[in-house]
């Protein structure tokens, strides 16, 4: 009896021992799995970092919207070919600059040789028929032709200088100079294409030497990227907050800490009956062409209401995997990353709706110094 007492007692002890340990094992793994969000720095770092109390303050609400960059359709011109024929003289690659005028490449063809030899012969009819009625008109000022004769002369003139004016006509359109038709005879036959506007090669699906039609299809694609379009979704329940006119900042997430001026310049008539928004198209100036096509894009309207929150400095925040994050001050030299919401609240300030409270002490410099140290303390 004594004995099996003394087996279940030591039973009992070994159960509370292996809980003891296992709850100390998981209190650890806990810690280091919490450790990379929060960082302790040494004493001679702490220069390096400005840390702010954060007061709720009252500020212009703003309304948001995103979307994607596109290219702006009034300063984008498709290059096509005027008519059928070989690809000469093709140098640009996509990325290229070009100015307006200026010859993108030629084009040989046969059509073009057919349309000088057209223009120089009805050059010479004009000339023959300009002779004939001078004749004409001076037999009959002599009373030696009718005025029969004398009209037809006339109407033969009239249609070789019609002739010829058609033919010119259909050279200019197809960029030819004149007069280096006369002075050459024609014998080259290229047609010249230029840039209807200055920009850069976006697209090229033409190589050098290739025949082409005359059809719709770009040969190359030329935009003028110092303003793009961004097409931006907003909910029908705040289009009335915004009008043709109005003005708009524009941030990429490409660009986090720069922001772009941008202007509301057309509003779709047309609700999308899934999302419940509306297209909304914005010209935004785009110096140093940083925004490029296709780019993910936040816009941000400020209102003439204001709101209460808590507003931080744009410096402060850190984005990663499309998620916001700030460092708070702990005790001593310890920080903690701290994953917030937040949407532009003004030129360089951000308004937080979660994840901060009134009087949380925030690192509105040196944020990207201890996101470095994170890194190298998870590494």
């Amino acid at each position: 009896m004594w004995l099996a007492g003394a087996f279940a007692l030591a039973l009992v002890t070994a159960g509370c021992q292996g809980r003891a340990g296992g709850e100390s094992a998981a209190s650890s793994t806990a810690a280091r799995a919490g450790a990379p969000d929060t960082i302790e720095l040494d004493e001679g770092m702490m220069a390096n970092i400005h840390i702010q109390e954060v007061r709720e303050q009252r500020s212009h609400r703003v309304l948001t919207a995103t979307g994607k960059v596109q290219f702006n359709e009034d300063r984008t011109a498709r290059v096509l070919a005027p008519l059928a024929g070989q690809v000469l003289g093709l140098q640009l690659r996509v990325g290229d600059s070009v100015q307006k005028d200026q010859v993108l490449f030629s084009i040989k063809s046969r059509e073009v040789a057919a349309l000088i030899t057209d223009y120089r012969e009805s050059q010479r009819d004009q000339d023959l028929a300009e002779k004939t009625h001078a004749m004409t008109k001076d037999l009959f000022e002599h009373q030696a032709a009718s005025r029969i004769s004398l009209q037809q002369a006339e109407g033969d003139l009239a249609k070789a200088r019609a002739h010829v004016a058609r033919a010119e006509e259909s050279l200019r359109v197809l960029g030819l100079d004149l007069n280096e038709v006369q002075r050459t005879g024609g014998l080259q036959s290229l047609v010249p294409v230029m840039a209807p506007l200055s920009g850069a090669v976006m697209e090229r699906t033409v190589t050098n030497g290739q025949f082409v039609q005359a059809d719709s299809n770009a040969l190359l694609t030329v935009a003028d990227l110092s303003t793009v379009w961004v097409l931006v979704d907003v909910f029908e329940r705040d289009i009335h907050l915004v009008h043709p006119g109005q003005k708009v900042q524009v941030t990429a997430a490409a660009w986090p800490d720069r922001r772009f001026t941008a202007t509301v310049e057309r509003i779709s008539d047309k609700v999308d009956p899934e999302s419940r928004t509306l297209k909304v198209r914005l010209l935004v100036s785009n110096p140093g062409f940083l925004l490029k096509p296709e780019m993910f894009i936040t816009a941000s309207v400020e209102l003439s209401e204001t709101t209460a929150g808590i507003i931080i400095p744009a410096a402060a925040l850190l984005t990663e995997d499309g998620k916001s994050y700030l460092f708070v001050a702990l005790a001593g030299r310890r920080f903690e990353r701290r994953m917030v919401s937040a949407a532009p609240g003004g030129e360089g300030h951000y308004s937080v709706t979660s994840g901060l409270r009134t009087g949380d002490r925030i690192v509105n410099d040196g944020a990207l110094l201890l996101n470095y140290r994170r890194i190298q303390e998870q590494d």
